[in-house]
């Protein structure tokens, strides 16, 4: 969920997420991405702590799965029914594994309150699994959880790779007034959340212990400027910069040092059109 470092840099893990929305191969983004710092945060058998991205990211921590998990939930990425009462949430991200490339068929299996607080225990109503495609990615659609008599808003999830342990944790909103009395809360499981209308989009992306390849080693990069515009890779680049590429202009969002694949119109977590 984080995308920053304490450095300001962009995180090698937000530019694989930018990279798979946009389209590209993650061998070719990823050539050059530096390692760097930890980021901005704010606490069966439960598994193990799950292990860093090698990009310093935080970990996906583990909670309880609390008393009201059903197994065999239906296979489906939307819980909203006929009739469904709630402000309407979507909850979109990616699976990666330890060196933050996505895992494809990981399994999500969610389940959480109704907009009063009551979680259905005789059917399967805002209850259901999906995997991640491709590309690792995962969408939900749902609505805000009620609040449940002691807890702040919440989603239960547990997330398993293929052949792999399962992960079982919950995701928070961000400014909620429980949040500081909940026993459970761990910022470290905040979603990034927006008003998208009178609905609400979420962010979330889970980092499970799955060994990788760590894929290209960084290469140093030429200094280019594409024809027609300022942009060129090997520049650092400062939040707030502007410059041009193929024409239109763009603001830098995010403070790093250009790469050959990060051109402004493909990576939207680092430029914005203007």
């Amino acid at each position: 969920m984080d995308n920053e470092t304490t450095t300001g840099h962009v995180t090698r893990k937000a530019v694989l997420r930018a990279a798979l929305a946009a389209g590209i191969a993650a061998p070719t983004v990823l050539m050059g991405v530096p390692a760097l710092a930890r980021t901005l945060t704010a606490g069966e058998t439960a598994p193990p702590l799950t292990p860093e991205c090698d990009d310093g990211d935080d970990p996906t921590v583990p909670q309880t799965e609390g008393p009201y998990f059903k197994p065999n939930s239906p296979l489906r990425n939307s819980l909203l029914e006929s009739g469904t009462v709630g402000v309407r949430l979507t909850v979109s991200g990616y699976v990666f594994g330890l060196a933050c490339r996505p895992i494809a068929g990981a399994l999500l299996d969610f389940w959480q309150a109704d907009t009063n607080g009551a979680y259905d225990n005789t059917g399967f109503r805002f209850r259901g699994h999906q995997f991640t495609d491709a590309q690792g990615a995962f969408r939900l659609t749902t609505i805000v959880p009620g609040l449940y008599p002691g807890r702040t808003r919440h989603l239960h999830v547990k997330v398993q790779a293929p052949g792999r342990p399962v992960l079982t944790s919950q995701l928070y909103f961000p400014g909620e007034p429980r949040n500081n009395t909940d026993t459970i809360f761990d910022a470290r499981l905040l979603m990034s959340v927006r008003d998208a209308g009178t609905a609400k989009e979420a962010a979330f992306d889970f980092v499970l212990n799955v060994p990788q390849n760590p894929g290209p080693s960084p290469t140093a990069t030429a200094t280019t400027r594409p024809p027609g515009g300022s942009w060129a890779a090997g520049t650092a680049y400062r939040a707030g910069d502007r410059v041009t590429y193929g024409g239109p202009a763009y603001v830098c969002l995010q403070a790093h040092t250009g790469q050959a694949g990060w051109e402004p119109p493909n990576v939207p977590a680092l430029w914005r059109a203007v």
